[in-house]
């Protein structure tokens, strides 16, 4: 059996009413509204979009600012989040939810996109430094962390020296690059099941790029 068919068959099975506490906080960053859809900069939306596909579940409450819903995942009561802030405020609703759920930070999972990997591939790290995205830095900021776990989602580099980045994060994707992102997303959605089972390594080895 694939990861893939595991991860339908816990999900099918944990259903959608998860118990207990609030043990991990998964958030895709993004910026919310139809203009931004599929674009670059919204490629942590488009992964959670793929996870609560793979649940069963909407994301369609509000609090912390941000969409959220709430899944079993390998037994993990998880609170998957879509910051409503728009990307350079990002660490506002993480850090509202890490606070009232008093997580820790190694089980506040990031996703979001990185111009350095080119569409289709993927980086997962226990840690590091903003590196020039605002969404990390306004979540290392307002934390006072920056080791959480975080899954980087290539969306490729600027084609060209002189574009400007602000319009080539908002850019959307051609064709052949979204397919190439729409399986990355289903790659990222494995590496969160995995990091909730405390096997980061594992995904580490098996879908770095």
């Amino acid at each position: 059996m694939s990861i893939f068919d595991k991860f339908k068959e816990i999900a099918k099975d944990s259903g959608t009413n998860p118990s207990g506490p609030v043990e991990y906080l998964i958030v895709g960053l993004g910026n919310p509204g139809l203009q931004y859809e599929k674009t670059r900069h919204n490629a942590g939306f488009m992964t959670i979009d793929c996870l609560a596909g793979r649940l069963g579940i909407s994301i369609n409450r509000y609090k912390f600012h941000a969409k959220i819903a709430e899944a079993d995942i390998s037994g993990r009561h998880c609170l998957i989040m879509k910051p409503e802030t728009y990307m350079n405020n990002s660490g506002q609703a993480v850090e509202e939810a890490k606070s009232f759920y008093k997580l820790d930070i190694d089980h506040v999972i990031i996703v979001y996109d990185d111009i350095s990997l080119e569409p289709g591939f993927l980086r997962i790290r226990r840690k590091g430094s903003d590196g020039g995205h605002n969404g990390i830095k306004s979540i290392i900021h307002l934390t006072g962390e920056d080791t959480f776990p975080r899954i980087k989602i290539g969306v490729g580099k600027k084609t060209h020296p002189k574009f400007d980045l602000a319009d080539w994060v908002l850019s959307k994707f051609n064709e052949e690059d979204q397919t190439k992102i729409n399986e990355v997303c289903k790659k990222a959605c494995d590496s969160i099941k995995l990091i909730v089972e405390n096997k980061i390594d594992e995904a580490m080895n098996r879908f770095n790029s």
